[in-house]
């Protein structure tokens, strides 16, 4: 996708360097950083200079291989693999990346491991986008069926960014509406800012700018009054971790939408490739929910009238916070599924059916 007019994906591995598009500091600057071991992989993941779940399981991945040029040595690439999971607890595709990564280098001769592990990093990247490719176009029909029924601009509320900054290309929630762009179809996106680190407002809102989407930044309590006023088409949002049974974790506020949508008869769709679904853990009270440092909330970092990048802060000083990053849609307030695979209930039943079916 684009950044002032120049295609980029979001990770790519050159001259045995990770290079990445440092998250933290959009969308005032845009800095390439470079990821050189295993510990700037990790830290890039959790200071969330890379965030989204499929973009998270594609650092790891490449992470894998720095620890690899670092010192190819079966004990450090089992301590860089636990560290690496360890870094963000909620995104499955983390755990995922890693597994992967390491069942296709064990029992490899040390004189190939390397280069069998780019490749194979290579390829989760690859599929990544080709997955959310497929995700935009199935999702596509959702809208075109919206827009031959309306004939006019179709409103679509998201919330947080899964777009293609937190994937590789494309995005997954907001892929349908850049194949609904590109075909024509006229789309507003109405961008929750995604408070505490405004995901939403600092990257969705400036993809979807560089993309010449229309779009307009709300409060993340906004939307509900929206719905009730007739101003939202439907609601498609991304998730780091979605069961079998359906239930769908993702950015803490998506529960609220998605019970809003539910009052108001607005569709609600959750798009997602299928490295993020969990088929093992049953019960959602299992998933591990990230609690973050409380300064997220009390501080924040913005541009001042001088053009410098400051940051303060807004919360009393003596004040307690907490900041949990993710919360727990339940299945039964998901319209459907957007998969690469198609569109399915959110049920065990619909999945089965579209993944073994």
């Amino acid at each position: 996708m684009r950044i002032e007019g120049k295609e980029y994906r979001t990770i790519w591995f050159e001259n045995n360097i990770v290079n990445i598009i440092d998250q933290t500091k959009l969308p005032h600057k845009f800095i390439i950083k470079n990821l050189k071991t295993v510990k700037d992989s990790i830290n890039a993941i959790k200071n969330m200079e890379v965030r989204g779940a499929p973009l998270i399981g594609a650092t790891a991945a490449y992470g894998i291989v720095l620890a690899i040029l670092e010192k190819n040595d079966q004990s450090f690439l089992q301590k860089s693999s636990e560290d690496l999971i360890n870094s963000r607890p909620t995104a499955i595709n983390l755990k995922w990346a890693v597994d992967r990564m390491i069942k296709k280098i064990t029992g490899v001769n040390s004189d190939k491991i390397f280069d069998i592990a780019v490749k194979e990093a290579k390829k989760i990247c690859d599929e990544d986008i080709s997955f959310c490719k497929n995700i935009g176009l199935n999702g596509l029909k959702i809208i075109e069926q919206i827009h031959n029924k309306k004939k006019k601009t179709v409103n679509i509320l998201t919330h947080c960014n899964a777009g293609w900054l937190a994937t590789i290309e494309w995005g997954t929630a907001t892929s349908p509406i850049y194949h609904a762009h590109k075909k024509g179809i006229p789309v507003h996106v109405w961008v929750d800012e995604t408070r505490p680190r405004n995901q939403g407002a600092n990257l969705t809102s400036f993809e979807l700018n560089e993309e010449n989407i229309p779009n307009t930044i709300i409060a993340d309590n906004t939307g509900g009054i929206l719905m009730q006023k007739g101003e939202v088409d439907l609601c498609i949002v991304g998730t780091d971790r979605t069961l079998s049974n359906g239930d769908v974790c993702n950015k803490v506020g998506t529960y609220l939408k998605a019970l809003a949508a539910k009052d108001n008869n607005v569709p609600f769709y959750v798009a997602l490739p299928s490295s993020t679904i969990d088929w093992h853990t049953k019960n959602s009270k299992d998933i591990p929910i990230e609690n973050r440092n409380s300064d997220e909330l009390s501080k924040i970092e913005g541009k001042d009238v001088n053009g410098d990048i400051v940051k303060i802060q807004i919360y009393p000083e003596k004040s307690n916070s907490m900041n949990l990053a993710f919360d727990i849609t339940p299945a039964r307030y998901v319209t459907g599924l957007i998969t690469e695979k198609g569109i399915c209930n959110a049920s065990e039943e619909g999945l089965k059916n579209l993944f073994n079916g």
